[in-house]
C-alpha cells in the first residue's frame, strides 16, 4: 500500500500558519515589555496558528511559561483582573484615538473606528468577567 504524502499546497498552508504563529508570538512577547502591544490577543493568535500548523508546537506553547502566565487563566476562567482589563482598554482607546487623529477628519473611517471601539469596550465590560 503506498504511503500518504501531504499535498504541496497543504505544506504551504502549514508553513503560513507557522509563520503567522511565530510572528504573533514575537509581537505578544514584545507586548510584555511594551504596553502599546496587547499580549493576550497575540498569544491567542499564536495558540490558534500553532494548532493549525503543528501539533508539536501547539503542545509546546501550551506548556510554556508565557502561556501559563499570560493566557491559561483567561482561557480557563474567562475572566481577567481589573488592572489587566483597564490596561488593555486604555491601550486600545489610545491606539484608536491615534488612528482617528491620523485620518484627519475622514468621517466614514472615523465612524468605523468609533464603532469598533464601542464594540471592544462593551465586550470587555460585559463579556469578560472581572476578577476581584
Amino acid at each position: 500500500m503506498p504511503s500518504f504524502r501531504a499535498a504541496p499546497w497543504h505544506r504551504i498552508f502549514q508553513a503560513c500558519w507557522l509563520a503567522l504563529g511565530f510572528a504573533s508570538l514575537a509581537l505578544g512577547t514584545i507586548g510584555i515589555f511594551l504596553p502599546i502591544l496587547p499580549t493576550v490577543p497575540f498569544y491567542m493568535l499564536t495558540l490558534f496558528c500553532f494548532a493549525k500548523g503543528s501539533a508539536r508546537l501547539h503542545h509546546w506553547f501550551q506548556q510554556s511559561d508565557l502561556y501559563q502566565k499570560h493566557l491559561a487563566d483567561f482561557l480557563e476562567k474567562k475572566s481577567m483582573p481589573l488592572k489587566t482589563k483597564a490596561v488593555i482598554m486604555s491601550t486600545v482607546t489610545i491606539m484608536m484615538a491615534f488612528a482617528v487623529w491620523i485620518m484627519d477628519a475622514s468621517w466614514p473611517a472615523s465612524l468605523v473606528v468609533a464603532i469598533i471601539w464601542c464594540i471592544h469596550v462593551l465586550y470587555f465590560l460585559f463579556a469578560i468577567k472581572t476578577e476581584r
